[in-house]
């Protein structure tokens, strides 16, 4: 058997057997996280389509866009207005329809629960919910008009939620034993444009009364007294995490009902302040899981397994910032929405240096409709194309990707404007990355592209042997002491699976990115 297969075997063999009856779930070691489906770490190279998508005469054009992208995993809402049109019964129709032709189309799905709040709003509510504003209420704004935002503080709204969300999740329990579904989103970017918080008698009531407990104890706060209010507690933070608590504490309920049913994986998705320079309550969608708040949320809703930021950034360093912010201890880094300029495209891959278990591009079918600015494209395959790039190159590696990743051994590299070389360490190696042309001849190095569009990813699969594939760039290695005098040489460099070995003109000038997907598996020596 050939170096690199035998390697391979080994590197794989902790998760050599998967197990496609067992629940997907999230497991963590030493701060890093991995979703494990059918039994082995799984990376989701995602597709989230247009809101109004999912409706099964418009799923036609859904899956080509898919088909293209290459994507492993899409990402589609679930209505609560379809889902529950009167009080109690319910319509699974939708549901089974998009079980059916993912299963077709050979890709798991991420559901996602449009509930109570969509986008900080409630317009995803029944019906009959809608026209009973009494008894599933808007919040109340400080000056006392109404909010278009659904009360935390509405204790009929919370029953029904919970009752609809148990019902699906009892429904994909029942109908769904190959775990198409891997993981349900809970609710969608839930929180508040207009007020930081909720007026109401109730929520007032609330306000002035003691912080709960298991919040302090998880704040390590210690108030003189019992029964101090969230201003005495908080001070000028306390309009804002009083409604982050509420409104987490609601979802966190759903959240639990749901589990109770079937425990998949669920998380929350934030609409996100400035990563770098926020401004004051109030300019942002205040009660959602941001980044000030996340203590807090995890405190009140326990049952929710991850908190993930929507990234609409094309500016790297408040992308990067992001991706750092929602990277915890006691989180997993999920990604379930971003933009889909060409120019972000390279953003996967910071997604995955920062050990993110999915990304997933936003938008993503044929339906002729686009958030981009007036008068831009709507989205086509030469739009596509860049992030089809990606999940082409790690698609047929998906899973030693996500191995590596949980393991701690992988490492990426974005390129930035006016920066054209960045270097990864892995201990007696470095890597060096290098972007844009020339690529060939003494002296010739890459001077960056154009755009900043250069992405590259190296893994250490033993001391001397590395995985590596990139994008519009070069890599290169070095010994990390380069007092010994001795100079790198490439053993072996194998591209994917027996498809040929590198060497020549391939190898003199260091191992050469474009446009085509290739994966090497490179073995070094020194002399």
């Amino acid at each position: 058997m050939k170096p690199f297969l035998v390697l391979l075997s080994a590197v794989a063999g902790m998760f050599a057997q998967t197990d496609p009856l067992s629940l997907p779930r999230i497991v963590q070691k030493e701060g890093r996280y991995a979703l494990l489906v059918d039994g082995a770490p799984y990376l989701i190279l995602g597709a989230q389509v247009n809101n109004s998508s999912a409706w099964p005469a418009v799923l036609p054009k859904v899956w080509p866009a898919i088909e293209y992208l290459q994507a492993n995993t899409v990402e589609i809402p679930v209505y609560w207005e379809q889902f529950e049109p009167e009080p109690g019964r319910f319509d699974y129709s939708t549901v089974d329809t998009i079980l059916g032709q993912a299963r077709e189309h050979h890709v798991r799905l991420v559901l996602l629960w449009f509930g109570t709040w969509k986008n900080a709003s409630s317009h995803y509510m029944p019906l009959w919910m809608k026209r009973d504003p009494e008894r599933y209420p808007r919040m109340i704004g400080a000056n006392g008009r109404l909010v278009d935002s659904p009360s935390p503080h509405a204790p009929a709204t919370l029953a029904a939620d919970k009752h609809a969300f148990a019902a699906l999740m009892r429904h994909l329990k029942a109908t769904d034993p190959h775990r198409t579904v891997i993981m349900v989103q809970v609710e969608n970017e839930a929180g508040t444009y207009g007020s930081v918080r909720d007026h109401s008698p109730d929520a007032q009531k609330a306000f002035e009364g003691p912080v709960p407990a298991e919040l302090l104890a998880a704040l390590d706060k210690h108030p003189g007294s019992p029964s101090a209010t969230w201003s005495e507690v908080f001070g000028a933070d306390a309009d804002e995490f009083f409604h982050a608590w509420s409104v987490a504490h609601f979802i966190g309920q759903v959240a639990a009902a749901g589990k109770a049913e079937y425990p998949l994986p669920l998380y929350a998705n934030a609409a996100l302040r400035d990563p770098l320079h926020p401004g004051p309550p109030g300019s942002y969608e205040s009660g959602g899981p941001t980044d000030n708040v996340l203590p807090i949320w995890k405190a009140a809703a326990p049952a929710l397994d991850v908190l993930a930021p929507d990234i609409y950034q094309d500016d790297p360093a408040r992308y990067l910032k992001a991706l750092e912010l929602y990277r915890r201890p006691d989180n997993p880094l999920f990604v379930p929405e971003t933009g889909d300029s060409p120019a972000s495209a390279r953003f996967f891959f910071a997604a995955l240096g920062h050990g993110a278990t999915g990304y997933a591009p936003f938008g993503i079918d044929y339906t002729g409709y686009s958030n981009a600015p007036l008068g831009a494209a709507r989205l086509d395959e030469e739009s596509l194309a860049p992030f089809a790039l990606n999940y082409t190159l790690i698609g047929p590696i998906m899973r030693e990707i996500a191995r590596l990743n949980f393991e701690g051994k992988l490492q990426t590299a974005v390129e930035e404007k006016d920066e054209h070389s960045q270097t990864l360490a892995f201990g007696v190696w470095k890597a060096v990355v290098s972007y844009g042309l020339p690529q060939f001849g003494f002296g010739n190095n890459p001077r960056g592209n154009p755009e900043p569009i250069g992405r590259a990813l190296v893994a250490q699969l033993a001391d001397n042997q590395f995985l590596v594939a990139g994008l519009f760039c070069r890599v290169d290695f070095q010994l990390s002491d380069a007092s010994s005098g001795k100079q790198r040489e490439y053993l072996r460099v194998e591209e994917g699976k027996s498809i040929r070995i590198w060497n020549g003109d391939q190898t003199d000038w260091g191992l050469n990115f474009t446009a085509a997907p290739q994966v090497l598996r490179v073995t070094l020596g020194a002399y």
